[in-house]
């Protein structure tokens, strides 16, 4: 049938219908840009949330003059398989040690950086066996000071970490809060000393309570779920470069929701 008789038989001019189909046609030119925009993002953040993407797209949106609100930018992930599931993996990395130190947290204000740093340690999967992964973050910015990737869970790794956030970390760490679970690495007295030698205060959770260290488990959460920690790699030197990737790419380039879409780096002051 010619588009002149079908505009007359549904009741509508020509020109209403062309014009929209002309809407029709930017509309899936904007998708598929949106979309080419969004997978390139999650070539170097793998897992990053919808709504921190369509935050860090806002810009390249902008300049190609397209607008779109979280609603819709949900639906059109949602309908090309691009929304992130969440997972959760059970293998253990705390045994709990015999020492203990009180929660100096409860009731506390973080309002700067190097004042609280939260410690904790979860395992990577390689086809050579378990690498653990241990990491320090400061709590006021996110920004991970310290990490090491150990194939022991021995009270090296967690100290390698130590020292890199110690090297890291500007101005004195005196009275600096160091919180952790009760893991034998951080209630080893090498573990303790160290410490105790650069000024700092221990701060332990409630035996058997995660979300007295909920922190550390969610930017072990992001590494793994954003970053494909969780992922079974080939090789152990494979999981130790990925490992490097995703700790830059988190402190340096992902937005946090709870520093105002902000990256960890800027706000503990290296950009």
């Amino acid at each position: 049938m010619p588009i002149y008789q079908a505009c007359q038989w549904f009741g509508v001019t020509p020109q209403a219908y062309y014009q929209a189909r002309k809407r029709d046609l930017r509309k899936e030119a904007e998708a598929q840009l949106i979309l080419a925009l969004v997978r390139e993002v999650r070539r170097r953040h793998p897992r990053m949330g919808a709504r921190k993407l369509l935050h860090l797209l806002q810009p390249s949106l902008a300049s190609l003059h397209i607008s779109i609100g979280r609603d819709a930018f949900f639906d059109l992930l949602r309908a090309h398989d691009l929304l992130v599931p969440r997972k959760r993996s059970p293998h253990r990395t705390t045994f709990s040690g015999l020492w203990r130190f009180p929660n100096l947290l409860e009731g506390m204000e973080v309002t700067r950086v190097n004042q609280v740093w939260v410690a904790d340690i979860t395992y990577i999967l390689t086809e050579e066996g378990y690498l653990y992964l241990a990491l320090i973050t400061d709590v006021f910015s996110r920004y991970i000071v310290g990490y090491d990737v150990s194939s022991s869970l021995a009270v090296e790794g967690a100290l390698r970490a130590l020292e890199m956030a110690i090297r890291q970390a500007s101005g004195a760490l005196e009275s600096l809060i160091h919180h952790s679970d009760h893991g034998v690495q951080y209630t080893a007295s090498a573990y303790r000393e160290r410490l105790a030698q650069a000024g700092m205060r221990s701060s332990m959770g409630a035996v058997g309570n995660a979300y007295d260290n909920a922190l550390a488990e969610r930017v072990n959460g992001i590494l793994k779920i954003e970053y494909l920690l969780d992922s079974l790699f080939p090789s152990k030197e494979q999981a130790i470069e990925t490992v490097a990737q995703a700790v830059h790419l988190y402190n340096f380039e992902r937005p946090h929701l709870s520093l105002g879409y902000a990256t960890p780096a800027h706000i503990f002051g290296l950009l």
